[in-house]
């Protein structure tokens, strides 16, 4: 992001947020973390100047305005990372309320105004785009690598070649049909590298208790998208123990939460109402850049119309059963730890 500003503006600037992201925050001391710029020998005059990310920081060159096919001189009032630029889509900016999402990867990014973190360092906890020096705004930030991009392998891989086959709706419609917990079919969604939940450790995807006389396509679709649900809850589980209690969470409508399934069995493991939005992080940078060239009179303008398209309640005649299938998932998963 300050590579892309410096090239749109000519200047040289980053925010605490973006330092944050890079590991070279003190969030103790609210300033660049010396420590880490000395223990890599890297000089603090390197460093350029910190900027608010609401506030202009620089005008559109001529060359950019030219290559982007704007006018130059247009403010760059805004910038953010793609996590605490979507829960800024979301109007996810204040203690207690809570960002999640289901693409390429799953995220869960709690707002909150402690120095919150996990001794083993499986949660990530970064500075907010809305933080200042008088009103501390960290997140925390869980993540799973293999979500959506599970999902679109079983897309491409796993289902037939006609028009109804590879559409994700059919695949949610196929994957309603087997019951919650699979019939004991369990799927680990940990095929895109290394996870951070899991201490680093690259265990690779799988799938456990496959039975040849039990299993259909339809169980293996919905033991992928329950895998994803309870591989989030185990980082909410870390989240829990940390002192974060989710209760509500909200959530572009989109990707995986477009599944019926998905999004009811996430709200049931978690026990936390999702709240689906007709937004997206595109929306949250043109709202942020309207907060930083001051168009909106107070930053709460910005969200006028930002409605809830719907919201998924947790549902208690399904709880034991997903509890069931959680402790499972659990099971199988520390085997392979």
């Amino acid at each position: 992001g300050d590579y892309i500003a410096m090239q749109m503006t000519g200047e040289i600037t980053t925010t605490a947020s973006g330092l944050s992201e890079g590991i070279l925050w003190d969030f103790r001391c609210q300033q660049p973390a010396a420590k880490i710029l000395e223990y890599y020998d890297i000089s603090p005059a390197l460093l350029p100047a910190l900027v608010p990310a609401f506030s202009p920081q620089g005008r559109l060159s001529r060359e950019a305005a030219e290559a982007l096919g704007l006018k130059s001189g247009v403010p760059v009032c805004y910038r953010g990372g793609d996590q605490p630029n979507n829960a800024l889509s979301l109007k996810v900016l204040n203690p207690g309320e809570v960002a999640t999402t289901a693409g390429t990867s799953g995220v869960v990014a709690a707002v909150t105004d402690t120095l919150s973190y996990d001794s083993q360092s499986r949660v990530n906890t970064f500075v907010h785009v809305n933080h200042t020096p008088q009103q501390m705004r960290n997140i925390v930030l869980l993540c799973v690598n293999g979500t959506g991009v599970l999902n679109s392998w079983l897309k491409h891989h796993f289902m037939g070649n006609g028009p109804a086959e590879v559409s994700y709706q059919h695949m949610n419609e196929l994957a309603a049909q087997a019951p919650v917990g699979s019939d004991g079919l369990v799927m680990l969604p940990y095929g895109n590298g290394a996870e951070r939940l899991l201490g680093n450790r690259d265990i690779s995807a799988s799938v456990h208790g496959w039975n040849f006389n039990v299993h259909t396509r339809s169980h293996f679709l919905r033991a992928a998208q329950e895998g994803i649900v309870f591989a989030l809850n185990y980082g909410f589980d870390i989240l829990r123990k940390m002192g974060i209690e989710v209760k509500v969470a909200r959530a572009g409508d989109a990707n995986l939460f477009l599944s019926p399934l998905f999004g009811k069995a996430f709200a049931t493991v978690t026990g936390a109402s999702v709240e689906l939005y007709n937004t997206d992080g595109s929306q949250g940078a043109a709202r942020g850049a309207g907060i930083g060239a001051e168009i909106y009179k107070t930053p709460g303008e910005a969200f006028i119309g930002l409605q809830s398209t719907r919201v998924v309640e947790p549902d208690s005649k399904l709880a034991a059963a997903y509890e069931a299938a959680y402790q499972n998932w659990i099971q199988t998963l520390e085997r392979q730890l």
